[in-house]
């Protein structure tokens, strides 16, 4: 069983995965070199980075198909620390960050992605596909009309290129864009920006290297207010882009299992030179739309990324900056999801706050782990408010025995506490007050702390006060934060000693 899963994981899709491969390793190179200028680091320092987290990733993590390497979500939050302490503290908080994310993933806080709704997974998978689209203004602005036609060319190529008879489906179109409007450029010897302007390309292999920074608290208190941020976003961006690709792909992934992997790779990518990275949502969409599934399209990736920059720097720096820009269009529309305009009118007005407030704070602030924090929290709070207003009391009275029973449905928590007080009449004389909890829930110590104001101004009144109907929970919480038949604990709230 281990095996097929291996094989299909590594060889189902060998032809696939190697076009998707190659797409993605030359869409990277400029990614990366882009990523590593945000840093203030060499273009070397991303680019070795990118190649070391996306083979690490293919052979460990948790989802096949995804692709992970330098970002722009942690390029931003290393500036400070380059700009005050230089490349070596970057390195060393890089190798903090992969430590952070390794014991999160033995922790299982991958599990923690079933706390993020589907409205937030919208909003930033949104949310990225406006940054993506955003980033490419830079190439558009203030350019020759050739830069226009060339964009506009490349996208005609990748959208209407797989229409063509026999070879439209077997060959990827963003990567015949980039083949053709590279070769025009040279032939018309076009003055355009290309790779090559970006930044220098490497001309070595990677070597192990270990930051040479002092091993003392002094490192630790400078590096871990930048190591845990990254560890946080890396993460959030790493699940959630996993999340997008299951549902791509029709297929389930380990996050546990990612988390370890992204841990891995970046404390791998620091020991080789390289900054900290997490998946990529664009990448990771080139290669689905390009035919990528398994591994080896990462694995593949890394590795001719490594090659192309390495030994083939001359020719890919002549990659005009256009072809790739509409690639990376191609890609933002792509990630859009555009049912989710539609569903505005159809989807609950909460889902929808929840949704657009996601992909506002993402935006404005270029901070994926404030959006979807933001995004968790406010679809928590229209949950617990929904919630409350399912609990409910009805009550009979019973004459002959001068009984009044009240019957408690719905969940009783910090939310719904309150309604719950209310729906009681304490000012009516009756002998025995029956709460039947048979179709209840108590949830919190807010919940047990209502019930134990009822029950005692029910008995202030004068009444006998009997429960009935706990489940089981419902009764331990009650047994060990109740103070409704526990004395000495009601003197103490009452004031006596």
């Amino acid at each position: 069983m281990l095996l097929l899963s291996k094989k299909q994981d590594w060889l189902s899709n060998i032809r696939g995965d190697l076009l998707a491969g190659t797409v993605v390793a030359l869409a990277l190179i400029p990614e990366a070199i882009a990523f590593s200028i945000i840093a203030g680091v060499d273009p070397k320092v991303g680019l070795y980075a990118s190649f070391c987290i996306a083979v690490i990733t293919a052979i460990i993590g948790g989802r096949p198909g995804m692709i992970s390497a330098a970002t722009g979500a942690m390029a931003l939050l290393m500036v400070t620390l380059v700009k005050e302490h230089g490349l070596q503290y970057l390195l060393a908080a890089s190798l903090l960050t992969g430590v952070i994310q390794l014991i999160a993933g033995y922790f299982k806080l991958g599990s923690l992605m079933s706390f993020v709704s589907r409205s937030v997974v919208t909003g930033f998978v949104n949310a990225l596909a406006i940054l993506i689209f955003m980033a490419q203004l830079p190439e558009l602005t203030n350019v020759s009309w050739h830069v226009y036609a060339m964009t506009a060319g490349g996208l005609g190529i990748i959208y209407l290129f797989p229409y063509i008879p026999f070879i439209g489906k077997s060959v990827p179109s963003p990567l015949v864009c980039i083949l053709v409007l590279t070769g025009i450029a040279i032939y018309l010897q076009l003055d355009i920006r290309n790779v090559g302007d970006m930044g220098e390309l490497p001309d070595t292999l990677p070597l192990f290297l270990w930051p040479e920074v002092p091993l003392n608290l002094e490192t630790l208190k400078i590096i871990l207010p930048y190591s845990v941020p990254l560890a946080v976003v890396g993460l959030l961006e790493s699940l959630m882009t996993a999340t997008i690709v299951d549902d791509l792909t029709d297929t389930s992934s380990d996050k546990n299992r990612e988390c370890k992997a992204q841990g891995i790779a970046n404390m791998g990518a620091s020991l080789l030179g390289g900054m900290a990275g997490c998946a990529m949502i664009g990448q990771s969409v080139i290669n689905i739309k390009s035919g990528g599934r398994g591994r080896l399209s990462t694995l593949f990736a890394g590795i001719l990324l490594l090659i192309m920059v390495v030994y083939l720097s001359e020719w890919i720096s002549l990659i005009p900056m256009a072809a790739l820009v509409a690639v990376m269009i191609m890609v933002s529309i792509g990630t859009f999801s555009w049912t989710s305009i539609r569903e505005l009118k159809t989807h609950p007005l909460s889902a929808s706050v929840v949704m657009i407030m996601t992909v506002i704070v993402v935006v404005w602030t270029h901070n994926l782990a404030y959006g979807v924090f933001v995004g968790v929290l406010l679809a928590s709070l229209f949950f617990a408010n929904k919630i409350s207003h399912f609990m409910y009391i009805e009550s009979e009275f019973d004459e002959e025995n001068d009984t009044r029973t009240y019957h408690v449905i719905g969940q009783i928590f910090f939310n719904s506490a309150d309604k719950f007080i209310a729906g009681f009449n304490f000012k009516e004389a009756v002998e025995i007050v029956v709460i039947d909890l048979h179709r209840a829930h108590f949830w919190d110590i807010t919940s047990v702390t209502a019930l134990d104001k009822a029950v005692l101004k029910f008995r202030r009144e004068g009444a006998e006060v009997k429960l009935i109907g706990q489940n089981e929970a419902t009764s331990t919480i009650i047994d060990r934060f109740g103070i409704h038949d526990k004395p000495e604990e009601i003197e103490k709230v009452m004031g006596g000693h």
